[in-house]
């Protein structure tokens, strides 16, 4: 998988040929020295927050994103197009989608002041802070001398990662996720970092890689699963989970694809610091030996890496020359679904890729990985076997995938609410409900409707208009109680409530187009589903 590479160092007065050196040294891993910083940070008054950057147009699976698109996102939306750091990245950019076997060996520089400050700027003011205790309004006092100081520890070497603070917020299934807050200065390094190696590895990652890519989102992924699902020959689908990825990333593994393309040992050395910074739990710290912390900006990249090598690039391959029929990948992050023409080809596939994973540390969870029949023809086989019922379904991204029928008798893909996280959703909004119930109704109302408008954003799809109208009615009802219980002589009934409802709360309806319609608008019918 990995070989030898051609060594780039891009310096700022490098065009886009570069020079040659040899081959980047091994590097072990280096400990930190805790978490204290030998400059303190200084409070100033902080300038107006800059307007975030406007991502690019979304890409689509199978197909590249036009020229000069990755580089928009990169620069800030009152950046000049023609500024130093924009064509900086550029040249980076250029040569990475040149030259495939290309190593960088000149990446800080580009980890400006400028970089770190718009990081800043689009950190959430309200985000929670790290283990230093330091908050967006508090580094903001002073923000010009605390990002100076910054980017000068960061490039004579002095910058210190702190450990993680671990935090647990509930699961659908009832279990606790854990997550790691990064204190504010590393939320600005590794923001800045991020920019600068998502200049080279987006134009390395596959078309079916949807997760946590700038331009990219889980509609995205949906859309193409879809497509695939109604266009391709699908018989089959594996819908896998892997185990706890977060927490088995090697890390051994994963600097070893880092180096495949960046071969800058300060940058490297800065991505040891972050995994080797541990976590704070309960006033005790734990050493990080594997895993990359859920919660981290930098972790998404890293997690993608990761996978790109040891599953897109496997997948790719084998589909080529292994599988016998058709074979429909999409990932979003870890989450993933192949779909297949052939059951033979689906279960050697299976086989095949718990060996691929246990080489690299991972593990396919056994009670939520399967192998299932799913298409056009799959509820009429269950007739012809005898069996009883539709076939079965599957979970992705949310929403439940199931085999139907269209009005015409043909085959649709119909997809509705996952009923686990509607429930959650459901039991977190009532505890929020209650906590409101002596604000005014005015209020209440403006934040049900957004609440109510964030949730149709995203589930307000095709085949789901039963589902979200039935969470609208469960919103109602819970308004109904939390009204009712803040006076023990109230006068609302449910004429009163249903003009309040219709006040204040968005009506349920779709607002998602057709994946097919929207899948081939972004890819303008020259992407072939793969």
């Amino acid at each position: 998988m990995l070989h030898e590479n051609r060594e780039i160092h891009m310096s700022p007065t490098d065009d886009d040929a570069g020079g040659r050196t040899g081959k980047a040294s091994g590097h072990k891993p280096v400990m930190n020295d805790m978490w204290k910083s030998d400059e303190p940070i200084v409070p100033m008054k902080r300038p107006n927050k800059a307007a975030p950057s406007v991502a690019a147009a979304e890409a689509v699976e199978g197909r590249g994103e036009a020229k000069g698109n990755a580089a928009k996102r990169n620069a800030d939306r009152t950046q000049s197009r023609s500024s130093p750091a924009h064509n900086e990245l550029d040249r980076v950019r250029r040569r990475a989608r040149k030259d495939k076997e290309a190593k960088f060996t000149a990446l800080l520089h580009h980890v400006t002041v400028e970089r770190l400050r718009n990081a800043f700027n689009q950190l959430k003011k309200n985000a929670a802070p790290g283990v230093d205790g330091v908050t967006w309004e508090q580094y903001g006092e002073r923000l010009e001398e605390n990002i100076q100081g910054l980017h000068a520890r960061l490039h004579r070497g002095a910058y210190r990662a702190k450990p993680s603070r671990r935090v647990y917020i509930p699961k659908a299934d009832g279990r606790q996720r854990p997550l790691g807050i990064a204190s504010l200065e590393d939320k600005l390094v590794q923001r800045a970092v991020v920019e600068v190696m998502n200049a080279i590895h987006e134009e390395d990652f596959l078309g079916f890689s949807y997760g946590f890519r700038p331009g990219r989102g889980q509609h995205d992924a949906l859309d193409a699963l879809a497509v695939g699902i109604t266009r391709r020959k699908v018989a089959w689908v594996l819908d896998a989970d892997i185990r706890g990825f977060f927490d088995a990333i090697e890390h051994g593994w994963l600097l070893k694809f880092v180096e495949h393309r960046i071969g800058d040992h300060r940058l490297l050395r800065l991505i040891q610091k972050w995994l080797n910074a541990g976590v704070m739990e309960g006033g005790e710290w734990t050493q990080s030996k594997v895993g990359s912390p859920q919660g981290a900006t930098v972790s998404p990249l890293l997690a993608n890496i990761y996978l790109h090598y040891v599953f897109d690039l496997w997948v790719h391959q084998w589909r080529k020359k292994h599988a016998h029929g058709d074979v429909v990948v999409v990932r979003y992050a870890d989450d993933f679904v192949v779909g297949f023409e052939r059951e033979g080809d689906g279960r050697r596939f299976l086989e095949e890729l718990r060996e691929r994973f246990r080489k690299f540390g991972l593990e396919l969870h056994p009670d939520k990985t399967r192998l299932i029949e799913f298409g056009r023809f799959a509820n009429a086989n269950r007739q012809q076997r005898g069996e009883r019922g539709s076939a079965e379904t599957f979970r992705f991204l949310g929403l439940v995938h199931s085999c139907g029928r269209s009005q015409r008798g043909r085959f649709s893909l119909t997809r509705h609410t996952d009923t686990k996280r509607m429930r959650a959703t459901l039991q977190a909004l009532r505890g929020a409900m209650m906590r409101r119930r002596h604000e005014p109704v005015g209020e209440q109302g403006r934040w049900l409707g957004s609440v109510l408008r964030g949730y149709f954003a995203y589930y307000a799809v095709p085949t789901n208009s039963r589902a979200i109208g039935r969470f609208r009615t469960e919103v109602i009802r819970a308004w109904v109680k939390c009204l009712r219980q803040r006076s023990q002589r109230h006068r609302l009934n449910w004429k009163r409530m249903t003009k309040l409802a219709g006040r204040w709360l968005p009506p349920a309806r779709i607002q998602h187009p057709w994946p097919d319609a929207r899948f081939y608008a972004k890819t303008q019918g020259g992407s072939p589903v793969r």
